[in-house]
């Protein structure tokens, strides 16, 4: 066992509410697949993957694991396990391929069978409208550096809301904006391949009045019973030393990371920090009169994304700026206006991304918006490790450092909801390994595990630990599989 593990394991039983929701989470192109069925046309995702050099091994989600076609049998599978929730995103390109205009009802029709197949099985399906598959068509006219991009977002939430709100009571407008915004249009790691730092912070401005348009459009068209919320991969960003140019390095990383989205959505403002820092790239002339009141809607919940905390420092002179960040390798940074900072990498277990192993972050950072928002209902909406997982001899996937992993994490969370958080579910990234973005088919965050040549499911032993968990609701020694 993992001395991580042995480390977060406590000597009493771990024990969660009985209302709490024990989930996993996909997103669109990870796993759909059928990228040219049933009048879908391509997202930035299919363009980026198809440009020679972009993924890793020129790999593409054209098949992905086939969701799509299989997805009776992968709800099925999320039955056997017992889970109660499961989060899932819309691909606008399936169901407004143009990002303008009508909806295809085939693609439509797609989330519905999906959606009834959920609730006949009593798991409860959490919407996300974007998961980074912007359509084309959209980008080819600016995508989100450009205001259009925005209010185009509000109308494809009004179609799905449509739609789906009769039998969907929990959504999500936008899954981590900051992912959009820095490595689609500053490092260039992410689709659309963009690197430009000025078009990067104006992409966050409109991420953040597309979260408020479509956050409107939703509760126009919804029952007043559904929920709205937005899932932010906040970082836990710590200063290596309390010097004040480490100090001020951590307040930059911070604001860049999480204050450009926090702060226009829960307070109505962005910090005067993150303006003043900026203010060499950008004088932020593209907030118009009443943004602010349009993004700053009131939210029922906050969905939270934590992988690995952040460690910075002030920069040593000649140094070339802040690179080794966990987030891709690039020539150009995905943070705007932060050259005179570094990163480093913390100490600890890693997992195959080569991020460091830390569950007290995720508490750090529960907590922490505890604070920001409080009352405000949170859910864990993505957590979870990749690792180097193999298939025995006798046709079995043993995983115990994700188990380690999902223990440490899930203590974490009981920790928070002890010490008065009110965090209300967990949705294990992911479901299934899948395409992992730039990095292809290389890296499994799974609990179930695919043969991506068969594309067979077979549950890991994380999965049946994770199962015993969510029937229960304790988590069992790391070992207990």
């Amino acid at each position: 066992m993992p001395e991580s593990a042995q480390q977060v394991t406590p000597v009493t039983p771990v024990t969660f509410p009985s209302s709490f929701l024990w989930g996993a989470a996909t997103s669109a192109y990870q796993i759909e697949g059928a990228v040219r069925e049933d009048g879908r046309t391509p997202s930035i995702w299919d363009t980026f993957s198809h440009t020679p050099g972009k993924t890793a091994g020129g790999e593409t989600g054209d098949i992905a694991v086939d969701h799509y076609h299989r997805y009776r049998e992968d709800v099925a599978l999320m039955a056997e396990l017992g889970l109660n929730a499961y989060r899932f995103s819309v691909s606008w390109p399936r169901v407004q391929p143009t990002g303008r205009g009508p909806a295809v009802q085939v693609g439509l029709d797609f989330y519905r069978r999906l959606v009834d197949e959920l609730l006949a099985h009593g798991i409860k399906p959490a919407v996300t409208l974007y998961h980074w598959d912007l359509p084309q068509e959209l980008e080819d006219a600016g995508g989100w550096p450009e205001r259009d991009t925005a209010l185009r977002f509000a109308e494809y939430a009004q179609i799905v809301g449509e739609a789906l709100g009769d039998r969907v009571e929990q959504w999500i407008t936008l899954n981590e904006p900051w992912c959009s915004a820095f490595l689609g249009y500053a490092s260039g790691v992410h689709a659309p391949g963009r690197t430009d730092p000025q078009a990067s912070l104006r992409a966050a401005h409109h991420l953040n009045l597309a979260h408020g348009l479509g956050t409107q459009a939703l509760r126009s068209v919804m029952p007043a019973r559904n929920t709205v919320a937005v899932s932010l991969n906040s970082s836990v960003v710590r200063p290596a030393s309390q010097s004040p140019a480490d100090l001020a390095a951590a307040r930059k990383i911070d604001d860049l990371a999480n204050g450009v989205f926090h702060g226009p959505m829960l307070h109505g403002a962005y910090p005067a920090t993150l303006l003043e820092a900026t203010s060499s790239l950008t004088d932020w002339s593209y907030v118009h009169d009443g943004d602010l009141r349009s993004i700053n809607q009131p939210l029922d919940a906050l969905g939270l994304n934590y992988y690995t905390p952040a460690l910075v420092s002030a920069a040593d002179a000649g140094a070339e700026g802040p690179r080794a960040d966990g987030h891709g390798a690039s020539a150009f940074s995905p943070w705007p206006a932060a050259d005179d900072v570094m990163f480093h990498q913390t100490p600890g277990d890693r997992t195959e991304m080569g991020w460091t192993i830390d569950p007290s972050g995720l508490h750090e950072l529960i907590m922490r918006y505890t604070r920001e928002a409080p009352g405000l209902p949170l859910y864990i909406t993505e957590n979870g490790a990749a690792y180097d997982d193999k298939v025995d001899a006798d046709g079995r996937v043993h995983d115990p450092e994700r188990i380690a992993y999902l223990r440490g994490h899930l203590a974490a969370v009981r920790r928070a909801i002890t010490d008065g958080a009110d965090v209300r579910g967990y949705y294990l990234w992911s479901l299934m390994d899948n395409f992992e973005w730039a990095y292809g088919y290389g890296k499994r965050f799974g609990a179930v595990y695919v043969d991506y040549a068969t594309l067979a499911r077979t549950p890991k032993s994380s999965a049946l630990w994770y199962s015993k968990a969510a029937r229960s609701g304790e988590l069992a020694p790391v070992d207990g599989i």
